[in-house]
């Protein structure tokens, strides 16, 4: 079913033809089709990336002799891009600084919005900065913060990059033992934090907290609250940023792995290789215009806060909204868009999900003519969901993003000329060269199959920090096909040459032959009012598998014949569980991924202190029904 279509006008006036047009006047390309265009920028990726570098006019301090050297070896992993060439990713940033409209919007929980022009961000990350210059910070060196979501953060980041030195984040809501995992793989010599938060209407002091981290992080030189910055000495900032060029492969930040089940691993991006991606995607795929309001729900903890900041190399302005998403009511992120007039409204899947369960009448009453795209990302968004918001707002484009913080930023993603179907995601992202597989390595078009990356992307981790050999590299993407990124999701086409994502592969039901995305049976639950949540697990025991269906529900009474019927009725008999519970609460990682593979391992009689990371996961009290209950595999 097709829900937008682009006007004639937007097509016209979209970033992605003016990209288009480019590349007719000054390479003499002319591409009859996306298609078309998608296989020449996977085919010459040295080409095509020169060109993203060219046409948003990236300033180099020196020039590069190469544009993308093959390894002899042929590993992916060791391409290396724009060899010789220096840039600073906080100086491209800058260089859309205007008095003409605030840099960023800001609201914290039950506040008023606020506004932060150029210059303010201007003066307190040349503040930021000289605190970091004068406790020694270099190229290199690492520094981290500890904290909520604020406009100080974005200046701490800014003047750390700016500095050549190394970023790494993780949120106020993260446990102690979490943030230790983390930080003490790096050896940060700097650390910022927030000395107070505010979540649920409720204040928090992080004192306790900050006393024991700076006791496990033995390399700290120095440390600051970010409070500290909040009035800035104007007469004391004389002098202008100091951008410091380094090179195209060098860090920019460092972000982490969930952590769930085991360690978390520190992965490392580039800094021209996130500059040229996060330009690609949000102004070309998203359709990210100069003088747009950017918002992305998301903690200092996930990788889409990072994304949602490089809206800023846009010209856009980004907003942020730091507090819970349903306090004091379940419409305040919807009336915080409305207040700041924004364009691009993002936010996880299961937010989007629970919004159309609990919250359509208030949204319908809000004033929403200002958004042009919804984004959605870290989980596949129901059908029902797309079809619910576009009834809210039927002039805005639904993108649905799949990629993750591997890379990012996204593999499969949006198009500003392309129709919206229900519960697709419109196309593969130029550049990056994706196929679908079975385990032959054959190639699928009619069937669900493994999402394969077959050529070097620049935002590639560079490398997982102390992974010297990069065995742990290997191991996470090359480990099932030789030189080809496995990225473990289960993806297919449409009819429609759209995309759809099942869920993860190593998640996928096996039912007498026939494998089943647990998407699938999400989506159809989706569709009954009364399920406000749902988790589905494949165990199998002495040779009977069974599926079990875990409800979160306001039923008066559960009527499992019911739920089974209609499942079987839109989908099949294999998708019909064999046992349905209630529970209080399904679990999520922080990223909001829910917890199907840990759940398995648990309910299966895996010891779950062993398999699982309580301090990385959104709702840590969710688990206690499923550790009391965990011998439910063994029950008739």
């Amino acid at each position: 079913m097709t829900l937008w279509t682009p006007s004639d006008d937007s097509i016209l006036s979209s970033n992605l033809t003016s990209y288009t047009d480019f590349l007719h006047q000054k390479k003499k390309l002319k591409f009859d089709s996306y298609d078309e265009m998608h296989n020449w920028s996977v085919n010459y990726l040295g080409d095509f990336w020169e060109s993203i570098l060219q046409y948003f006019k990236i300033k180099l301090h020196s020039n590069y002799h190469t544009t993308h050297k093959k390894p002899k070896s042929n590993k992916m992993y060791e391409s290396k891009w724009f060899i010789g060439s220096k840039l600073n990713y906080s100086e491209y940033l800058f260089n859309n600084a205007t008095s003409d409209r605030p840099a960023l919007k800001y609201q914290i929980e039950s506040s008023n919005l606020t506004e932060i022009s150029w210059e303010d961000l201007k003066l307190k990350t040349k503040e930021i900065q000289n605190f970091l210059i004068k406790n020694g910070v270099k190229k290199g060196d690492r520094v981290v913060a500890y904290c909520s979501n604020t406009p100080n953060v974005i200046a701490a980041f800014l003047a750390t990059n700016a500095l050549g030195a190394i970023w790494s984040s993780c949120s106020i809501d993260f446990g102690i033992e979490t943030v230790t995992k983390r930080f003490t793989q790096i050896k940060p010599k700097v650390l910022f934090a927030s000395e107070k938060y505010v979540h649920k209407g409720k204040a928090y002091d992080t004192k306790d907290n900050l006393e024991v981290l700076m006791e496990k992080l033995k390399s700290i030189k120095a440390y600051s609250t970010l409070e500290a910055f909040d009035k800035i000495e104007k007469s004391n900032l004389s002098s202008e940023i100091i951008f410091r060029p380094v090179n195209f492969a060098d860090p920019i930040w460092i972000l982490y792995s969930s952590g769930t089940t085991g360690e978390p691993k520190a992965i490392t991006h580039s800094v021209g290789g996130i500059l040229l991606e996060h330009l690609k995607a949000i102004a070309l795929h998203q359709n990210v215009k100069e003088g747009d309001n950017f918002f992305w729900y998301s903690t200092t903890g996930w990788m889409m806060w990072n994304y949602a900041l490089s809206s800023l190399l846009c010209g856009a302005c980004l907003c942020i909204y730091e507090g819970s998403h349903s306090f004091p009511y379940q419409n305040i992120l919807w009336e915080f868009a409305m207040k700041a007039d924004i364009n691009h409204f993002g936010g996880g899947a299961t937010f989007f999900n629970e919004q159309m369960k609990v919250n359509k009448k208030n949204i319908s009453k809000v004033d929403l003519s200002k958004i042009k795209t919804i984004g959605s990302t870290g989980s596949p968004m129901a059908k029902q969901t797309f079809m619910e918001l576009n009834n809210l707002l039927p002039h805005a484009q639904i993108i649905s993003l799949s990629g993750g913080t591997d890379v990012c930023s996204a593999f499969v993603g949006g198009h500003p000329h392309l129709p919206v179907n229900a519960g697709e995601i419109q196309c593969k992202m130029l550049g990056a060269s994706i196929e679908i597989w079975d385990s032959n390595r054959k190639s699928l078009y009619d069937s669900p199959g493994e999402l394969v990356i077959t050529a070097p992307l620049p935002s590639m981790p560079i490398y997982f920090w102390n992974d010297f050999d990069f065995k742990i590299y290997r191991e996470s993407y090359f480990s099932k096909y030789e030189n080809i990124w496995y990225h473990g999701d289960w993806i297919s086409y449409t009819k429609n040459q759209g995309l759809i994502i099942h869920g993860r592969s190593d998640s996928t039901l096996n039912r007498s032959g026939i494998r089943i995305g647990t998407a699938e049976i999400y989506d159809v639950l989706d569709q009954i009012n009364e399920i406000q949540d749902s988790l589905i697990i494949h165990l199998t025991n002495n040779e009977e598998d069974r599926l079990i269906l875990f409800l979160k529900h306001n039923f008066k009474k559960l009527n499992k014949s019911y739920i089974n019927e209609f499942i079987k009725n839109k989908c099949s008999p294999r998708h019909v569980p064999n046992q349905i519970f209630s529970v209080p609460d399904i679990p999520y990682t922080i990223s909001g991924k829910k917890l199907e593979i840990p759940i398995k391992k648990i309910l299966s009689g895996k010891n779950f202190g062993e398999i699982i990371n309580f301090d990385s996961l959104k709702n840590p009290d969710a688990l206690s029904w499923f550790i009391k209950n965990r011998k439910i595999n063994s029950q008739s």
